[in-house]
C-alpha cells in the first residue's frame, strides 16, 4: 500500500489473505516432515525436525532445551514459544530434568538429559552475531534473516560481512565463523561459491584475469586450437551461480588416472585416487577469508569424499555435508510429499472434526465457512480500494453484521416453514 512521506506504512488484511496459500505451503514444507501427534523422543536423535523452545518453562538464565512439534501443541499450548525452524540430530527434551516438575504429556519416560543435543542462543530467542531477538522491536532497519547450514544460527543479511547475492533461490549459506572452523572450505569457495566476477584484460591477448568482488583472482588461459584438436580440454560444466559462468571440473571426487585405467601401473590401491580438494588447491585460485559464503544447491555433490577428506569433515564436526539429504530443501520436499500423500485433509484439525459429522452437516459448515471467507475478503477489499487502514472495530463490525444476517436468515426460514 502506498503511503505519503512521514506516514507509517501499513499492511491491510487483504494482503494477508492473498498470501494465505503461500504461507500454508511454507508451513507444510516445514511441519510436514514432523509428526504433530506423537513425541519424536522414541525416534532418538532425529536427522532433522521442526523444533521449538519454551520461554515459559526454560527462560533465559536457565538451561536451554528444545521440544518437538507434537509437544509444542500438546504440552506447551498457550506458552511463550520460540520457533526454531528446523535443527538436525536433536532429541526432544520436553519433560526431562531441564523442565523441573513439568512432565511431558506424550512421552514422560525420558532420560534426564539428551547429552548429544547441540544448543545455541537461538533456544533463548536470540540470533545472529548481534545476539538480538527476531523480530527485534528496537531494530527499525528492514533486513532478511538467513540461516547458516552448518551452525544453523540465523543472521541478518547486513551482518554477514559480504554482499548477499541477488538470487538466493536454492542456495545455502555458511557463515564466516563456520568457514574458519573448517578452513578447507575456503578452497572449495574459490571454485564453487556464488559470486560476481569481472574480467580484466592483460597485455597478453590470450590471457585474462578473473577478478571477483570478494577479492578472488584467477589467471585464465584461453584454450588453444591445438588443445581442442588433441582433445586435452578438461571436461567441465558451467554453474550459473555467478554473473559470469565459472567452469568447474566434472572429474569425480576421487578418480583413477589414465595409466591406472589402462592397467599400466603397479601402484597400490591406496595411491590410485586423486583428492578432489588437492586438485582444486593446485589450481591456485584463492578466496578472501572474510565474510559468509553462498553456495549453489549442487555444491555438496562437488565435495571430495576420499578417506582423508572424510576424516577432515569428521574432525571439523561437519560429516553431514556429504549427505545431500541433510539439506533443508530435501527436508521441505519430504514435508510436501508427506502432505500430498495424506491427501487434501492432511492433519488439519478442522478437517478431522468434519469427518465426525454427517454429510449434510459437513456441507452446511463448509458452505458457511466459504461464504464468510468470501464476504470478509470483499469487505476488506473496500478498505484497500479507498486506501483506509482496517481497525479492530471494523473487524468487529463485520462479524456483528454476519451474526445479524445469520439470525435474519434463520428467522426467515422459520417464518416460511410455519
Amino acid at each position: 500500500m502506498a503511503v505519503n512521506e512521514g506516514e507509517e506504512a501499513t499492511v491491510s488484511l487483504v494482503d494477508v489473505l492473498e498470501e494465505d496459500e503461500e504461507l500454508e505451503n511454507e508451513a507444510s514444507a516445514v511441519l510436514g516432515g514432523s509428526d504433530s501427534e506423537k513425541c519424536s523422543y522414541p525416534e532418538g536423535y532425529v536427522k532433522r525436525q521442526a523444533l521449538y523452545a519454551c520461554n515459559t518453562c526454560t527462560p533465559k538464565g536457565g538451561e536451554p532445551a528444545g521440544v518437538c512439534l507434537a509437544c509444542s501443541y500438546k504440552c506447551h499450548e498457550g506458552h511463550d514459544l520460540f520457533e526454531l525452524y528446523t535443527k538436525r540430530n536433536f532429541r526432544c527434551d520436553c519433560g526431562n530434568s531441564k523442565f523441573k516438575d513439568f512432565e511431558c504429556k506424550l512421552y514422560p519416560e525420558k532420560d534426564l538429559l539428551n547429552s548429544d543435543n547441540t544448543y545455541s542462543h537461538n533456544f533463548f530467542g536470540l540470533y545472529c552475531t548481534c545476539d538480538r531477538p527476531y523480530p527485534d522491536p528496537e531494530d527499525q532497519i528492514p533486513d532478511e534473516m538467513i540461516q547458516c547450514v552448518i551452525c544453523e544460527d540465523w543472521f541478518h543479511g547486513r551482518h554477514l560481512g559480504c554482499t548477499v547475492p541477488e538470487s538466493m533461490e536454492l542456495q545455502e549459506m555458511v557463515c564466516e565463523a563456520c568457514m574458519n572452523k573448517a578452513p578447507f572450505l575456503w578452497i572449495y569457495a574459490a571454485h564453487l561459491a556464488a559470486l560476481s566476477v569481472t574480467k580484466v584484460s592483460t597485455s597478453n591477448p590470450e590471457e585474462e584475469l578473473i577478478v571477483a568482488k570478494d577479492g578472488r583472482v584467477e589467471l585464465k588461459q584461453e584454450d588453444t586450437e591445438d588443445d581442442h584438436k588433441n582433445g586435452t580440454e578438461e571436461p567441465s560444466t558451467s554453474l550459473n551461480c555467478c554473473d559470469e559462468k565459472v567452469k568447474i571440473s566434472e572429474t569425480a571426487a576421487c578418480k583413477r588416472t589414465h595409466q591406472e585405467m589402462e592397467g599400466s601401473t603397479s601402484k597400490s590401491k591406496t595411491n590410485m585416487t586423486v583428492c578432489r580438494l588437492m586438485e582444486l588447491q593446485a589450481k591456485g585460485l584463492v578466496h578472501s577469508r572474510e565474510g559468509a559464503t553462498f553456495w549453489p544447491y549442487i555444491w555438496r555433490s562437488k565435495l571430495c569424499a576420499c578417506m582423508n577428506c572424510k576424516s577432515a569433515y569428521d574432525k571439523a564436526g561437519i560429516p553431514f555435508l556429504l549427505d545431500e539429504s541433510d539439506t533443508v530443501l530435501a527436508y521441505e520436499n519430504k514435508g510436501k510429499k508427506t502432505e500430498q500423500e495424506e491427501g487434501p485433509h492432511g492433519r488439519d484439525p478442522l478437517m478431522s472434526a468434519l469427518n465426525t459429522l454427517n454429510h449434510v452437516q459437513q456441507l452446511e459448515i463448509i458452505y458457511e465457512y466459504n461464504n464468510m471467507k468470501t464476504e470478509l475478503k470483499d469487505y476488506l477489499q473496500r478498505f484497500a480500494a479507498e486506501g483506509k487502514v482496517v481497525t479492530p472495530e471494523d473487524i468487529q463490525r463485520f462479524f456483528e453484521e454476519q451474526h445479524t444476517r445469520k439470525r435474519q436468515r434463520a428467522n426467515a426460514g422459520q417464518y416460511y416453514c410455519s
